[in-house]
């Protein structure tokens, strides 16, 4: 199973077919659950899906064809995130894995100068969670009550990144988590 990235054109030959992805599908674990076509055509026209700060592709199966989008942002950065959709139809398929792993690869062979790439989801994005931890990213973050929930209490947001030794190495470099450490020695005092 192959999955490529294909550069889109937002304000032109790719902006009709956009515009019925982002309107026609629910992405229930999106601060946005859904989006109105306004919202969507102003997002494209603002830039969101395509300036210095952003860039998007659409996600290719090799057997299934596209299978949705994926978003570059803070392109600017050093350290740039992404916002990854896969249509409902596809879901609980298996493709997060290798959409996130043909991401990552596009990130560190393009852009020479990022050092490490980040992305972050829901707590209860369980399904998420799972393909940052099967792709090889480390939690970084739990950023409690963070993440804006439409008619409910915030949830938690939590942090995955990649750094591009460990992508160049296959390896993966936990965090320190040294606060027990700290808080020991603290008492202690």
């Amino acid at each position: 199973m192959t999955i490529t990235l294909a550069r889109l054109d937002p304000t032109g030959a790719d902006r009709a077919d956009l515009v019925a992805f982002l309107t026609g599908e629910d992405f229930p674990f999106h601060v946005r659950r859904t989006i109105a076509r306004v919202d969507a055509e102003a997002a494209i026209d603002a830039g969101a899906y395509r300036d210095d700060e952003h860039d998007t592709y659409w996600l290719e199966h090799d057997e299934l064809g596209r299978i949705g989008i994926v978003r570059l942002e803070d392109l600017a950065d050093p350290v740039p995130l992404f916002d990854l959709r896969i249509a409902g139809r596809f879901r609980g398929r298996g493709l997060g894995v290798p959409a996130l792993r043909a991401t990552t690869d596009h990130v560190f062979r393009t852009m020479g100068d990022v050092t490490r790439f980040e992305g972050q989801t829901r707590e209860d994005n369980v399904a998420m969670r799972r393909v940052f931890v099967r792709a090889g990213w480390v939690k970084e973050a739990h950023y409690r009550e963070a993440w804006p929930v439409e008619g409910a209490a915030p949830v938690a947001s939590v942090a995955y990144g990649m750094l591009r030794r460990d992508w160049e190495s296959g390896t993966v470099t936990p965090v320190p988590w040294d606060d027990d450490v700290i808080a020991s020695s603290e008492r202690g005092r």
